[in-house]
């Protein structure tokens, strides 16, 4: 029987002993805002099309904003999106 070393150990340790915790914990974050962004789009009843000209950017980089796997975003895009969309945005330390 192998053992298994990590067996009883917490997943972000086995993360951090892969030297990916900060990878993985930032592209969760991500994903999480990409869903949240997804769902304040959906019930703003606006296109992808009218929110870029809103921010006065392109489809494309309006894309990348909610592009789960992509995580250089910077708070002011997220700020102008959270606003176009009738949100505030809030971000907190845990």
């Amino acid at each position: 029987m192998i053992s298994n070393p990590y067996a009883g150990n917490d997943f972000d340790a086995f993360l951090q002993s892969e030297g990916i915790l900060e990878e993985v914990t930032a592209k969760a974050h991500k994903r999480l805002l990409a869903l949240q962004l997804q769902d304040a789009i959906t019930s703003s009843n606006m296109t992808k099309t009218q929110i870029a000209g809103a921010l006065q950017t392109s489809r494309s980089q309006l894309d990348r904003l909610l592009d789960p796997d992509y995580t250089a975003v910077t708070l002011d895009s997220l700020e102008r999106l959270a606003l176009v969309l009738g949100k505030q945005l809030k971000i907190e330390l845990a």
